[in-house]
């Protein structure tokens, strides 16, 4: 009897442990404070005390009461520990010193230096009002002027944009990153609004003159996104001599929604591009400022990855970006192709999107939609992460801007990635048919002379997640999804930009590493030199390759060529010279991957 009251006990002691681990993971992944950890070992310790003091009254009925009351209270600590919103810390060290005060257009600002004092850092500059009531869906406005000094020591809140559950975000960032730890530093919730329109600063430290800026969009597919990413900071760029900046700008419905009423009340007549112009107010802002920093105004490179790249692209088209920058770096996206593939859209198209936005809220003007709470707002499910042609920004399709020779930029350096689409098509099983189907949908009528050339089996599927759909032809309509979403766009613009005879630099990065590897976005810590942030995922080889293409980004920024400090010689891509740099562990020329998919493309470009 005594046996059988033991096993029982210990059967209800290992669901205790189970269930307060359960919790605990939870509380870790929901960045719980502090708080809920202290309920729940509460809760155990009483649990404990009651098992101790034997009480008089034993058996399933009470210990079930008692497992009851310790899931309640794990419940209820999950809840009343919820993380708060806070903003990010312009700077991880703690306590950090505080700049010289730098007088800009509306007043005095101080920023914050990094740890070891190299690089100052400000954050929190406001370039344009706030883009909320009366001026949601207006052309940004001029910011208001401030009293006294501003401490910009802070990352402002991201745009607003629909977020996931903090437990899934951390279960995104273990999947897809690999870059979970346990912290007590991260408990908390970035901040989030749709005011926004503030930019961020890294100068290198001390009394610099005429330093050569790197302004940099975020990607997000138009729609999310933030500045004060890890990955997109300037800190290690500004240490080898250039002024980094990054900025938040309108996204998803509050950036791309367009409606003829809109268009009626602009004096511009514009509707649809908001986020673009928001991208040219903080251009302008820095053309007009970045002497107080010690830049040089006239040296401004733009800059940008996935939908910051088809940004970029934009700004090299956009007539209210003439002269506002000298040379531009796009990495893994662009609008060049005669039918972009994303990012942009016919303003028929835009306008269609902004018809069911007002249907699917039941309004009849954007007029009614600006009553409503941008947390309402922002869970429209309708797609609104596209720009278009406007008549004002952009005026018309970006190849003919290419094709006439009146783009903006006078030399590019831009890209793509060896897995560019595995990570859109995780979810998606691909076997022979659904290939067919897919090739279909990319080339119609050229469908079969793309399966000829690419048989289902050709690419085998290297990249594997957990969530990883498969099928025997997924490798292969991963290659040639990344190849026309991707790759196809850099191929055009560089091919335009070699025809104008301006100068050109078109790489292919495939390093792999424990991260990101050589998906989507895997290039930016290595450009941006952020590898630091995360070491432990990297290896020798994966700092070396940093340092060569940070250096090759600075050298661009500062003269339009990536060459020089003894780099692998990177040859400009021509009318006669079609190589790209491989950027590997080892970094030399190759021939193009897609160099067979890209004669198929174009035709079934002009088929449309």
């Amino acid at each position: 009897m005594k046996e059988k009251k033991a096993k029982k006990h210990i059967f209800y002691w290992i669901i205790v442990a189970l269930v307060c681990i359960f919790w605990f993971v939870i509380l870790e992944l929901g960045k719980n404070t502090l708080l809920g950890w202290g309920l729940v070992i509460a809760a155990l310790v009483f649990l404990i005390i009651i098992e101790i003091k034997k009480t008089k009254v034993e058996g399933f009925w009470v210990h079930f009461c008692l497992c009851l009351l310790l899931l309640t209270v794990c419940s209820s600590a999950f809840v009343l520990s919820m993380p708060p919103y806070k903003t990010v810390p312009a700077v991880e060290n703690k306590n950090p010193a505080v700049t010289q005060t730098i007088t800009v257009n509306e007043g005095k600002l101080t920023g914050v230096y990094n740890k070891d004092e190299s690089v100052e850092v400000f954050a929190g500059i406001p370039y344009a009002a706030p883009p909320v009531g009366e001026l949601r869906w207006k052309e940004p406005q001029a910011p208001d002027k401030w009293e006294g000094v501003k401490a910009c020591d802070h990352f402002a809140p991201m745009s607003m944009q629909k977020r996931d559950s903090e437990i899934m975000n951390t279960l995104t960032r273990m999947v897809g990153y690999h870059d979970f730890k346990i912290s007590l530093k991260d408990n908390y919730r970035e901040a989030v609004s749709e005011d926004s329109l503030y930019l961020n600063i890294w100068k290198p430290a001390g009394d610099v003159k005429d330093a050569p800026v790197l302004f940099f969009i975020h990607g997000g597919s138009l729609t999310s996104g933030q500045p004060s990413f890890s990955e997109y900071r300037g800190e290690d760029l500004a240490k080898k001599g250039i002024i980094v900046v990054n900025f938040g700008y309108r996204l998803n419905v509050f950036g791309y929604m367009a409606d003829e009423s809109l268009a009626a009340e602009s004096p511009n007549g514009t509707t649809g591009n908001y986020g673009l112009l928001d991208q040219i107010a903080a251009l302008k802002w820095v053309n007009e400022n970045i002497a107080a920093f010690g830049g040089d105004a006239s040296k401004i490179t733009i800059a940008g990855e996935s939908a910051g790249s088809s940004s970029v692209n934009a700004l090299c088209v956009s007539p209210l970006a003439k002269g506002l920058f000298r040379y531009a770096i796009a990495e893994s996206s662009g609008i060049t192709p005669k039918v972009p593939y994303h990012t942009f859209r016919s303003f028929d198209d835009a306008l269609k999107s902004g018809k069911e936005t007002l249907d699917e809220f039941g309004v009849k003007t954007a007029g009614e939609l600006r009553a409503m709470s941008a947390e309402e707002l922002v869970k429209t499910s309708t797609n609104n992460s596209a720009m278009t042609v406007d008549g004002y920004a952009i005026t018309e399709q970006p190849y003919l801007t290419y094709e006439k020779g009146e783009n903006n930029e006078q030399a590019l350096l831009n890209g793509y990635n060896s897995h560019e689409a595995n990570v859109f098509n995780l979810f998606t099983k691909v076997d022979e048919k659904a290939y067919k189907d897919a090739l279909d949908e990319l080339f119609g009528e050229y469908a079969d002379e793309a399966y000829e050339a690419y048989p289902p089996e050709s690419v085998p599927l290297d990249y594997d997640f957990l969530v990883e759909a498969g099928g025997a032809a997924k490798g292969t309509y991963d290659h040639i999804l990344g190849g026309t979403w991707f790759a196809y766009s850099h191929k055009k613009w560089s091919d335009y930009m070699a025809a104008q005879n301006k100068p050109v630099y078109f790489y292919y990065f495939s390093k792999d590493n424990g991260s990101l590897r050589a998906n989507h976005a895997g290039e930016m810590p290595y450009a941006y030199g952020n590898l630091w942030r995360h070491g432990y995922l990297y290896e020798d080889a994966d700092f070396a390759l940093s340092d060569t293409m940070q250096n090759y980004w600075v050298n661009f920024v500062k003269t339009g060529n990536p060459n020089g400090n003894d780099l692998p010689q990177w040859a400009p891509y021509t009318k006669t010279q079609r190589q790209i740099l491989q950027l590997d562990n080892e970094v030399k020329m190759i021939d193009d991957p897609y160099s067979k998919l890209y004669p198929i493309i174009d035709k079934s470009q002009e088929a449309k």
